[in-house]
């Protein structure tokens, strides 16, 4: 009988459809985000992570050598995601001065943070995270360097569609903008304020106009 009841389980593991390695590190992923942005970092242990992916413990160790070298990955794939997000790239918008693009900028990034806040609080656990780890600081500095570079391009982009001449380097700028948006995701995250984040907007898009030269 125990034989029989072993084959069975063979049949039974046999017939469930084999996720490719690449897919399997993806929902994971994707689970932990989740996890920690419901529960906190605290509470994403392995078993929480494959009781939310649907998958096996064994599912998680075949995709990743520890829990700190899953946490890791987690972090990178914050980083790659949130490459958009500082400012999105502005688009032509007629006569629209440097202002409105600034301002237009902003509000897709206020729809992105309210189209997904459990991805932002989960991206600012990580952070506090890696600050607090010695060893994954320079995650974090890798980060914020990456939000400043978009965040430098956007502005280009932006001076470059309205004849504007930025009056300090856009690198100082570009930290201007990411402080701001930090400023307003963890304090919409906080209140859910709609009306009070829109006001930051415009007092940010006043603020960075101001650093810049119209035509």
């Amino acid at each position: 009988m125990g034989r029989s009841s072993h084959f069975g389980d063979e049949v039974e593991r046999s017939a469930v459809p084999r996720i490719p390695a690449a897919e399997r590190r993806v929902a994971l992923i994707e689970a932990g985000l989740r996890v920690v942005a419901r529960e906190g970092l605290a509470a994403a242990s392995t078993r929480a992570i494959v009781a939310e992916a649907g998958m096996s413990l064994a599912s998680f160790h075949y995709a990743f050598d520890s829990r700190e070298a899953f946490i890791d990955e987690l972090i990178a794939a914050v980083v790659a995601r949130e490459q958009a997000a500082v400012l999105p790239a502005p688009e032509i918008d007629g006569d629209g001065s440097l202002r409105d693009l600034l301002e237009a900028g902003l509000l897709r990034y206020l729809d992105h943070l309210g189209a997904d806040p459990e991805h932002e609080q989960a991206m600012l656990e990580l952070t506090q995270y890696a600050l607090r780890s010695p060893e994954r600081h320079p995650l974090a500095v890798a980060q914020y360097r990456r939000y400043a570079e978009l965040a430098a391009q956007a502005l280009d982009t932006a001076a470059g569609q309205v004849g504007a001449t930025w009056r300090v380097p856009v690198d100082e700028a570009a930290g201007v903008l990411v402080a701001f948006t930090d400023g307003l995701t963890l304090t919409w995250l906080v209140n859910r304020d709609d009306d009070a984040a829109r006001a930051v907007v415009r007092a940010a898009a006043d603020a960075l106009s101001r650093m810049a030269d119209a035509p």
